[in-house]
């Protein structure tokens, strides 16, 4: 604890699930957080709150993702907060959260609107949002992107998901060497299936059954297991690691279990 004393971070999608691990934890580490939401005001609030009650910093910046202007008014509210403060750590964790996309998303009954609307959050916006905040991205600063499995495991339903979360991954590679000489570290966070309370999917037993027997430490993450793995990556620590995707799944689908 404390790594990230005097610090500041903004992550993305923190209201819930795996971003509000993320956001506790950097907290807990010192940082002054911006919690970002798109609709959820009250469980942005609630986040703050708990961060607070620990004795940690916080406050809440909302901007709906994907839509114009999304990330000039993130940027707007995010300066306001800091309040003159640069930003050390960046956590592209927002993701479209529209399940009928995500869920029933094959190459036969893909929509151009929802192909779109994936692209926006999961790829544009946090491409432009890096752009917006170089100026204030304080050299030496953390850049971290939270992927999907998908990106290795052919997941056909998912194909739009997918294809979104490796452009992310491009876009880390190639910022990770664009950005080093000002000693801005980009890293990739691979996540697999987590118990966030937000997955639906997650509930039902043969389908938690089928995942743990597929998973290399035999059971389903947890949010602890990612926001462990960012506040590394967010760390001095982690100061010689860039361009890196860090498979944080338990070992999801990496061959037949003995």
């Amino acid at each position: 604890m404390g790594d990230l004393t005097g610090k500041t971070a903004l992550v993305t999608g923190a209201s819930r699930g795996m971003g509000r691990a993320v956001a506790l934890r950097l907290a807990a580490d010192g940082a002054l957080v911006a919690v970002h939401y798109g609709a959820n005001g009250d469980a942005a609030a609630q986040t703050v709150s708990d961060i607070e009650e620990a004795g940690g910093q916080a406050f809440a910046v909302g901007a709906m993702l994907g839509l114009d202007g999304d990330v000039d008014a993130l940027t707007a509210l995010l300066t306001e907060g800091l309040q003159g403060l640069p930003l050390d750590v960046l956590v592209n964790n927002a993701a479209c959260g529209n399940l009928e996309t995500l869920f029933a998303g094959s190459i036969d009954r893909l929509t151009p609107a929802q192909f779109d609307e994936v692209f926006a959050v999961n790829a544009k916006a946090p491409f432009f949002l890096v752009q917006a905040l170089l100026p204030v991205l304080r050299d030496g600063g953390r850049i971290i992107n939270i992927s999907s499995p998908g990106t290795r495991i052919a997941l056909p339903h998912q194909i739009a998901y997918a294809m979104s979360k490796g452009a992310l991954e491009v876009m880390s590679r190639t910022l990770a060497n664009a950005l080093g000489a000002r000693g801005i570290t980009v890293n990739t966070v691979t996540p697999g299936a987590t118990d966030t309370g937000i997955n639906d999917s997650l509930s039902a037993p043969e389908t938690r059954a089928a995942i743990t027997a597929g998973t290399a430490l035999g059971r389903i993450g947890r949010p602890a297991d990612i926001a462990d793995t960012v506040a590394f990556l967010a760390s001095d620590d982690a100061r010689w690691i860039t361009g890196n995707v860090l498979d944080v799944t338990g070992g999801l689908y990496l061959g037949p279990l003995p």
